[in-house]
């Protein structure tokens, strides 16, 4: 090493940097990650989406978190009521109009409540295998299910419950029937409770000692006695599988009525399969009970449900059902439901078919449905003599109601620019225009019209005038008739019954309600304003507190011009045409109606056709009656040769002229307005001849050329026992005049049509 000039080593200083051309630094270092990059570049800001799922997900711990803490805070707030608290069953009482005569009541429950062990197996793995086939396993609720019903409900036409038997339990034993979001909560809430409180046995003994088997029977030990007549404790595995496929819905799955066999048939094999598939049963035995349903003990009939009243309350019952009470809520939910039927009107409606019905004639059956035009209220309903002999209630059935459907016809035409003074062919035979004939045809061998007035032809009924109009001179006028009377108050179901290319639609040949016959002729006495038909005002609970009131909702089928003339036109029937024995103490317009029926096999007529039913429908100002006579179990029964005699213009004509009597007022008619006159802007005004011409008969000679149905001759037979009521006489109302030439009142007939029942028919234009 050299030596330096100061004699020992040196440590070289370090330079001093040259300074920044860009100016001083801030004293202040930059913090990492803030303002500026390392290498001078602008940080970019992160992405709009991540910035929102970042605060998403922040967002939806936090609900989560909370919504825990409000379950657990409901959870802990709600409590389990004491068994039976809200099930305390009280009789619903059904009341007439007035809320003070009483019809009758439905039945409380009839439970006796057994123990868990005195229950057999058998009932139980079939309940479980109806209603919960997860029972063992969940907790009270079952999600699967859950999101099952809803898909089903969301994908198919049929409403699916996903509840479990706890859940079922639950809503029965301390909830209410209401259909609402806190009230299903609440129920989940409890569920959840129950099945951590109580034991799988416990849950399932309270459930088959409460839940309804249907026909009164509350819990398993009733519902035993009530079907198969013995206890509980020895139900076999089909019976046990009976009861438990009534459970899902006792009023569509009652073992009792025969139209429900193929519903009940079909969940009775799924309860089996379910406790094949559980163990509860062999392949072998699922086989052998699945091949029919266990026959039950006779029904039991109530006397609540005896004579007249028994159709009342039963149509009441439905109408509840349809308004979403449950089979449960109406026999042991204490309601107080007034009804519409009116006491006194009911009252004579009863006394009226006693007074009119010939005697004797067992096979007879009479309807009677009387409507208040201005709301729709069932006022009078003779559905039978005795409910408990036969359920079929004739005033809800139908028949053919002949020409008592040509005032729609009539509506049709007024509505689409015709009037009462269009000119018409009453000839007879008439030819249409694809080639077929027909004819007027009665008890005078058939009479020709010729050239008539609309009017002219519903005063007289004549049938080929009306093919005609509907046939010929209007277009599409069979589809337009349809029309009127659905608009008028017939139900879709029966309209569709009609073929709008049939020649006759407007002749009746299709069976149609007797109680929608008089709702769609209340429409005409409404001035046009349609109102459905109801029987239920109002309902109050067992507090006392209303829950239901009927809403009138009126709406225009017709113009006040239409109605009118409509009811112009059938007070001429009933004042000088085939309607003169309806003829009331007030202003009255009406329809006679006498129907045919030709059974039809393989596309063929046979037999003879015969008439099958008769009928008058009619109205005063404030009320609308329609009364239906029919034969037979089916109503299809020939009545020629059975009744004494069989036109509309009769027995049913004299039976509405007897009630009619006894509920209007005379001093309170009130009034028709009057007739608007339409001017025809289509087809030929009727001129009448300077002089009324005389009538010609059908032509006698021989038309080899094509075959003729025979037709229904003028009943011989009368039974011995009969003696034909006198009408009374009534010296104030004026003689009516008769025409030498021309019988009164005259009967037609409709011709064929394919009528209801498999059979094709028409009406005679009484």
């Amino acid at each position: 090493m050299t030596d330096q000039s100061h004699g020992g080593p040196v440590t070289p200083r370090p330079r001093k940097a040259a300074p920044s051309p860009r100016g001083p630094r801030s004293r202040k270092a930059e913090k990492p990650g803030k303002g500026r990059k390392a290498n001078g570049a602008d940080k970019p800001k992160k992405p709009l989406w991540r910035r929102i799922v970042k605060w998403g997900l922040i967002t939806g711990v936090v609900l989560f978190v909370l919504g825990i803490a409000g379950v657990y805070f409901v959870y802990r707030s709600v409590s389990i009521p004491s068994a039976n608290a809200e099930f305390l069953t009280q009789t619903t009482k059904v009341y007439y109009s007035d809320g003070k005569h009483k019809i009758g009541d439905f039945q409380t429950q009839n439970r006796t409540s057994i123990e868990f062990e005195e229950m057999p197996d058998t009932i139980k793995t079939a309940v479980i295998a109806a209603e919960d086939r997860s029972f063992y396993t969940n907790q009270g609720l079952d999600f699967k299910g859950i999101a099952r019903a809803l898909r089903d409900n969301a994908t198919t036409d049929s409403t699916s419950g996903g509840s479990t038997i706890t859940q079922q339990y639950v809503k029965v034993l301390y909830l209410t029937q209401e259909r609402t979001l806190s009230r299903k909560a609440k129920e989940a809430i409890l569920s959840i409770k129950v099945h951590n409180q109580m034991s799988k046995e416990e849950i399932l003994e309270g459930y088959l000692n409460t839940i309804y088997f249907g026909n009164g029977a509350y819990g398993v030990e009733a519902a035993s006695q009530t079907y198969f007549g013995q206890r509980a404790a020895k139900l076999t595995a089909p019976q046990a599988a009976l009861l438990s496929s009534v459970i899902n819905n006792p009023s569509a799955f009652d073992p009792y009525d025969e139209s429900d066999h193929d519903r009940l048939m079909a969940r009775y094999t799924y309860v089996l399969d379910g406790m094949e598939k559980s163990g509860a049963i062999t392949a072998e035995e699922y086989a052998t009970y699945s091949a029919n349903l266990p026959k039950v003990e006779k029904q039991r009939q109530n006397n609540r449900f005896g004579g007249t009243k028994g159709f009342l309350l039963r149509v009441t019952e439905q109408q509840l059902l349809k308004e979403g009470f449950s089979d449960a809520k109406i026999t042991g939910g204490g309601l107080k439901v007034v009804t519409t039927f009116d006491y006194e009107a009911q009252k004579a409606a009863v006394e009226s078919v006693k007074e009119m019905k010939p005697e004797g004639l067992k096979q007879l059956n009479v309807a009677l449905s009387s409507v208040d035009p201005a709301t729709g209220a069932l006022r009078a309903m003779y559905g039978g003599p005795n409910y408990l002999k036969s359920q079929l209630n004739w005033a809800m059935l139908g028949s053919q109601p002949g020409s008592s459907f040509k005032p729609f016809a009539v509506a049709a035409a007024l509505s689409d620019g015709y009037s009462l003074k269009t000119q018409l062919n009453g000839s007879s035979p008439l030819r249409l225009s694809g080639g077929a004939e027909i004819e007027n045809q009665g008890d005078s061998g058939g009479q020709s019209f010729g050239q008539v007035s609309l009017e002219r032809a519903t005063e007289k009924s004549i049938n080929t005038a009306f093919v005609d109009l509907t046939y010929d001179l209007m277009d599409d006028g069979g589809q337009k008739t349809i029309d009127a009377a659905r608009a008028a108050g017939v139900s879709d179901a029966a309209a569709k019954r009609y073929d709008p290319s049939v020649a006759v639609v407007s002749l009746g040949y299709a069976p149609v309600p007797n109680v929608e016959m008089a709702a769609a002729y209340a429409t005409f006495a409404n001035n046009g304003k349609q109102n459905d038909w109801y029987v239920i005002q109002k309902i109050k609970d067992s507090s006392g507190e209303e829950i239901f009131r009927h809403k009138v909702r009126s709406k225009e089928a017709f113009s006040e011009a239409v109605a009118a003339d409509v009811t112009d036109s059938l007070q001429t029937v009933v004042k000088s045409g085939s309607g003169i024995n309806g003829r009331t103490m007030c202003p009255t317009a009406g329809k006679t109606g006498t129907a045919t029926f030709q059974k039809v096999e393989g596309g063929k007529e046979v037999g003879s056709p015969h008439v099958s039913s008769s009928w008058f429908v009619g109205y005063t100002p404030k009320l609308a009656t329609a009364v239906m006579y029919v034969r037979g179990k089916n109503g299809n029964e020939a009545l020629n040769g059975y009744m004494p005699t069989f036109y509309g213009g009769e027995y049913p004509a004299k039976t509405f002229k007897t009630f009619m009597n006894k509920v209007v007022d005379g001093d309170d008619c009130g009034e028709f307005p009057p007739p608007a006159n339409i001017k025809s802007t289509k087809g030929k005004t009727y001129t009448p001849p300077t002089s009324e011409p005389t009538k010609t008969e059908k032509p006698k000679k021989e038309r080899p050329d094509r075959p003729r149905p025979t037709r229904p001759g003028r009943p011989t037979f009368t039974p011995p026992t009969f003696t034909p009521p006198t009408e009374p006489t009534e010296p104030t109302e004026p003689t009516e005049p008769t025409e030498p030439t021309e019988p009164t009142p005259t009967e037609e007939t409709d011709g064929p049509g394919n009528g209801g029942g498999g059979g094709g028919g028409g009406g005679f234009g009484d």
